[in-house]
């Protein structure tokens, strides 16, 4: 029986593969299968160490992937600009009168080339920012504004669902902030390593990610702890080596240089998911530990918020506890979603999520802090806007709008476009400024830096507006402080 069934199949799949028919339209690829014929195209059954093989395989496929487009050593270089996207991007200044002021000051870097056709390095356009910045034409932003005294904005890009833009969002807000002229920090939370990749970092194992930045905070806290445990004479918790390793780290014995010569990264890879095993553990033998507080402590304690201008957070697709300790230390929430409705759905759980989570925990503490008669504490973010990402005008719009509709004034106003540019540089591991313009017309190109240009000028008008908020609150108790002292 078996046998006619099979020879039956085939037949029919051979009438199919051959174009003969009854007369009738053939039927969907899913009729007809043979069930004899599928099974002699299984392999073995799989057992685990086959996932090994296949982890190695991809392992170094991806190493070869990466590298397609690195320097013969192997590692990232990034381009040099020209002429025209110096004066026409970075530096607000007149061709002509830019190459008048190299003729004039040959001091100053002159780019490589023949004739008017230059090219500069980033370090050399940094360096003409600064002289432009000092002889220039008053009025003119030649270089990004940075409140002296504030500390770094915290940006985390987030949301749980995977796939809607929150690695390419991140990397090239990154890569805006340091062509603008900021000194920027990118952090890596996702075990994936993506953003790693494109910034061309090499992380060894968990000990050079933010792991022992969130092991060194418990430990501190248990530090604290068994000290009142001793004075109250009990005996003290447990302090294993993990803890005793991590209290000789910080965050910047952790941090690395990129191709880019004003954004560090503190990199990620698959060890790092240990965290999300290790961190309830650490909260069960210490109940008191803030463990969302981690990250940002470090951050601050570190000196990191005084070292940059602008730190950028890469979180895993998932509401774990690293993203938790992102979201913390976080000054502003970006929310990366597609125009569909699967995407509206889980975005809108997502913040549902936030809210349960984080109204829990507040929750939780200010009970605790009314009893021991202290202020209570409250999350709060200075601002937190959804970005519609990898946008077809000509088919998402409708559906775009009414996201736009209900989630109001959580959305940015513009909404990344999917380009032939944005989607080559994604397969290169490569941010679209990292692209040379020459491998695209001038058209092509100058539309897909606008996809992110607008959406960093969003970002950025963000980060302007709560360093200028923040600035005048400074000013405000500052003024009452100095008032309270001259009537004191």
């Amino acid at each position: 029986m078996c046998n006619s069934f099979a020879k039956t199949s085939n037949e029919a799949a051979h009438r199919r593969g051959s174009g003969m028919s009854s007369g009738k339209d053939p039927l969907p690829p899913y009729f007809n299968i043979s069930p004899a014929r599928a099974a002699e195209r299984l392999s073995e059954p799989i057992d685990t160490a086959r996932f090994a093989k296949a982890a190695a395989f991809a392992a170094k496929g991806r190493q070869d992937l990466a590298e397609r487009g690195y320097a013969p050593d192997g590692r990232k270089r990034l381009r040099r600009f020209s002429t025209w996207e110096v004066c026409r991007y970075l530096i607000p200044v007149a061709p002509a009168h830019f190459r008048r002021v190299l003729l004039k000051n040959p001091d100053l870097p002159q780019g490589q080339g023949e004739g008017n056709s230059k090219w500069f390095s980033l370090d050399d356009v940094l360096r003409l920012r600064d002289h432009f910045a000092t002889e220039g034409a008053a009025g003119r932003e030649y270089r990004p504004w940075r409140p002296e005294g504030l500390p770094a904005k915290t940006i985390a890009v987030a949301n749980f669902k995977g796939g809607v833009g929150k690695t390419s969002t991140a990397a090239h807000l990154a890569m805006s902030a340091a062509l603008d002229g900021y000194k920027v920090l990118v952090i890596d939370l996702d075990s994936q390593g993506s953003m790693t990749s494109i910034m061309g970092g090499k992380v060894a194992d968990e000990w050079s990610t933010a792991f022992p930045l969130l092991a060194k905070d418990y430990a501190l806290a248990l530090q604290d702890e068994n000290r009142v445990r001793e004075a109250a004479g009990q005996s003290p918790l447990p302090f294993d080596e993990t803890l005793t390793e991590a209290l000789t780290l910080s965050a910047p014995d952790l941090i690395q240089k990129t191709h880019w010569p004003n954004i560090d990264l503190l990199g990620a890879q698959l060890n790092l998911y240990w965290a999300e095993f290790q961190v309830p553990v650490w909260r069960m033998g210490l109940r008191g530990w803030p463990l969302w507080d981690a990250l940002g402590n470090a951050l601050a304690n570190d000196g990191i918020l005084d070292s940059y201008d602008i730190i950028i957070l890469d979180t895993p697709p998932a509401l774990g506890y690293l993203t938790i300790n992102a979201l913390a230390a976080a000054d502003i929430l970006l929310v990366p979603l597609g125009a569909s409705f699967l995407e509206f759905d889980s975005t809108g759980r997502f913040f549902d999520m936030l809210y349960s989570t984080f109204a829990s925990v507040e929750e939780g503490e200010n009970a605790a802090r009314r009893r021991d008669g202290l202020p209570e504490m409250r999350f709060e973010w200075d601002a937190v806007r959804a970005i519609i990402t990898r946008f077809d005008a000509a088919q998402q719009t409708d559906l775009a709008n009414v996201i736009q509709a209900y989630f109001g004034d959580f959305m940015t106003t513009y909404r990344q476009e999917l380009t032939a540019m944005v989607g080559q540089a994604g397969e290169q591991v490569n941010g679209i400024y990292e692209a040379d313009y020459r491998e695209f017309n001038r058209e092509t190109y100058v539309r897909g830096r606008e996809t992110f240009d607008r959406t960093w000028a969003e970002v950025k008008e963000l980060i302007l507006g709560t360093w200028w908020r923040d600035l005048q609150m400074q000013k405000a108790e500052e003024a009452a402080q100095a008032k309270e002292q001259a009537h004191g």
